[in-house]
């Protein structure tokens, strides 16, 4: 018998309805169940096929023990040594490598020393910083916000640079992302399920977190879901996730990727709505399945492996200009700065 675990926190709805649904299913061999583990040995290796991670990131044994069970063939929703090594930084440069939309951002030096360390820690560190070219790269209005963080936690929406410096001031030892805010007119949170389906939900974050979810939304431009739903697979993809939200803000009909590190997603019914909530039990119910029967995985533990072939492909794309012509090359400079001049971001 094949165990599908589900493995979580706080959370109530979402976790009893996917191991319900999976078990509805009535498939031969297969069962899932809440996650049970105690002292986590070497020579005994979890007896799930797959497990569904909802709380590893904020319980670093959970995450320990994640990581032993892929080292013993367990498929874990999303990858644990991924999910270890990733951040929002690091999102933004692959987004950019690969075509997708994202606004101006910069990464900075924390404003206050990490524990153990001190001013001799940080010698090959510009000091000070030239912050002149960092607000000229940004602009205003902007937000300050963690390289790794969540639940909107730590986040801070300033329009100038004294408020830009109070927040920095107010960031203790976190490592920070400057970003510039994207004007938005529309925004979309989407699910992202299997690397393959993806829901496009409306979302307004400047409402309050219970009425974010827009249940009634307008009408909206057909091939603006396209690009919406062409990038969210595109970053899941290339980053390796099977489970991920990707937030976009549209600004004069560009879909800038803002948020697109969510491995363990909201899925409240409350919070989501009865629809998407059916849609996200169903299609990771689905998932969950598929690669159980799939069977034991085969980890490669090397760093690249965890970034799928789409992010390969394009950054030797990006990496290896093709030849051109005088002519040509002449042409397409014209043509970008008509872009850039015509840009809401210039």
């Amino acid at each position: 018998m094949k165990k599908i675990g589900v493995l979580f926190g706080m959370e109530n709805t979402f976790p009893g309805a996917l191991v319900e649904r999976i078990n509805s299913m009535n498939i031969d061999g297969i069962t899932a169940e809440f996650v049970h583990t105690g002292a986590v040995q070497l020579s005994k290796p979890p007896a799930y096929a797959v497990i569904v991670d909802r709380i590893s990131h904020d319980i670093p044994f959970y995450r320990a023990f994640l990581k032993h069970a892929v080292l013993n063939g367990a498929i874990v929703i999303n990858n644990p040594f991924w999910w270890s090594a990733d951040d929002k930084f690091f999102n933004y440069s692959l987004a950019d490598k690969l075509g997708v939309a994202v606004p101006p951002t910069v990464i900075l030096p924390h404003k206050h020393f990490p524990p153990g360390t001190n001013e001799r820690s940080m010698r090959n560190l510009e000091f000070p910083l030239n912050w002149e070219s960092v607000f000229e790269y940004v602009g205003f209005p902007s937000f300050l916000k963690p390289v790794n963080g969540g639940g909107w936690r730590d986040v801070y929406h300033v329009h100038n640079r004294e408020e830009f410096f109070h927040a920095y001031d107010c960031s203790r030892d976190l490592c920070m992302l400057f970003q510039k805010a994207v004007n938005f007119q529309e925004y979309f949170r989407c699910y992202v399920v299997g690397q393959e389906k993806v829901r496009i939900m409306p979302y307004d974050p400047r409402r309050p977190y219970a009425e974010r979810y827009l249940l009634d939304p307008p009408a909206y431009d057909k091939k603006l879901l396209k690009q919406v739903e062409k990038d969210s697979l595109t970053l899941c993809k290339a980053l390796g996730y099977d489970l991920n939200t990707v937030e976009f803000a549209v600004e004069n009909g560009i879909p800038y990727a803002i948020d697109f590190m969510n491995p363990a997603p909201d899925a409240d019914l409350h919070s989501v709505g009865a629809a998407s909530f059916e849609w996200i039990v169903q299609a990771m119910a689905e998932l969950a399945v598929k690669k159980a029967k799939k069977g034991p995985s085969v980890a490669d533990f090397h760093w690249g492996a965890y970034l799928g072939s789409v992010s390969t492909k394009a950054v030797q794309k990006a990496a290896v200009p093709k030849k051109q012509s005088p002519s040509s090359a002449k042409a397409k400079k014209a043509d970008k700065k008509a872009a850039e001049a015509a840009s809401p971001m210039a």
